[in-house]
């Protein structure tokens, strides 16, 4: 395809030009998603005028829509950090097999020491093991469509996403014993 072609496609739904594209009246106010060409946005933008949110015909066109969205994407994200939280506690109510090993070890002064290991375990074919199974694959569903939210680019549902996940963070992690390795760099 020609850019002559390419240039004069789609402009009522095109995002707001940039400094190398002419804009020939496109009219909408407030920003746009590009969703008619299907071509994605590649840097941030906050406009509220033909977001297309996850699926081709989730489309926000009003202030209110958008408010509407990420009120959504917000719980959503909050709730994704309450499932990973709630699945560890459901993971070490459902632990099974303790088992404790003890282990002789050599003292400093020629006397036999034991040292004691806890061993748990879990079944595979439990009910347990089921729902966890069942819990992971919502989790990974739910991480991905986050991840989808996000690659709009769109400003407002990023801040969502972000601000959710921080408060979802601050509800549901604040019992949870976490050891901070202060060399660690890499999560």
């Amino acid at each position: 395809m020609n850019h002559h072609m390419n240039h004069h496609m789609n402009h009522s739904t095109m995002a707001p030009p940039t400094s190398s594209e002419h804009d020939h009246g496109s009219g909408g106010g407030g920003g746009e998603g590009n969703h008619g060409g299907h071509m994605m946005m590649m840097t941030f933008y906050f406009g509220y005028n033909n977001v297309e949110l996850l699926f081709t015909g989730l489309l926000i066109n009003s202030p209110g829509e958008m408010v509407g969205a990420c009120i959504g994407v917000f719980l959503l994200a909050a709730l994704y950090e309450g499932l990973k939280i709630g699945r560890e506690v459901l993971l070490r109510r459902s632990q099974v097999n303790v088992r404790y090993n003890s282990m002789p070890l050599p003292g400093a002064d020629g006397t036999v020491l034991m040292e004691t290991h806890k061993t748990v375990g879990q079944r595979m074919l439990s009910p347990a093991h089921f729902l966890q199974t069942l819990l992971h694959i919502i989790q990974v569903v739910v991480s991905y469509f986050l991840m989808l939210v996000f690659m709009t680019y769109n400003g407002y549902l990023c801040i969502a996403v972000a601000a959710g996940a921080g408060m979802g963070y601050f509800l549901f992690s604040w019992r949870k014993a976490v050891v901070v390795d202060i060399t660690e760099h890499c999560h």
